[in-house]
């Protein structure tokens, strides 16, 4: 098994497990690859380092972080972060401004939604005074959690 460093091209960095070099040429030139943030299908190899593990090799010591998160580090809490919105609320898809407003109104009872909505509904839903915000769900968390 190769676990290569990937990168798509909106920069995004992940990791990636195929049988062979010929298996992560084969399945990215069909597109089958894509970016867990944001499924971007233009993706490349990163330059890794190779482990090595040598008989009485002791463990390599990770260097000190400094107080900077690293890009790597975000784009892991920003997934946690979406994962966590998906588990704790309910998708009502296509139905969301109704369903908004059904809350909104007190006809239906008051809890967390996600779905879709078209600028135009939800500028009309803030016109109603019913907030609202536009976030992105990475393709990947469509099916079941992990």
């Amino acid at each position: 098994m190769k676990v290569l460093d990937l990168r798509c091209a909106n920069g995004h960095v992940f990791e990636g497990w195929f049988g062979s070099d010929e298996d992560f040429m084969s399945q990215n030139g069909r597109g089958l690859v894509e970016c867990p943030i944001c499924a971007d299908k233009v993706i490349g190899r990163m330059p890794s380092a190779p482990r090595l593990n040598l008989s009485g090799a002791r463990e390599p010591v990770e260097p000190a972080r400094s107080a900077e998160a690293r890009p790597a580090d975000l784009q892991a809490l920003w997934l946690q972060a979406v994962r966590e919105l998906v588990a704790r609320t309910e998708d009502v898809g296509e139905r969301f401004a109704e369903e908004a407003r059904r809350i909104h109104y007190g006809e239906a009872p008051e809890r967390g939604i996600r779905g879709q909505a078209t600028p135009e509904q939800r500028s009309a839903l803030l016109d109603e005074g019913i907030e609202t915000f536009a976030l992105p769900v990475p393709r990947a968390l469509d099916g079941p959690l992990q």
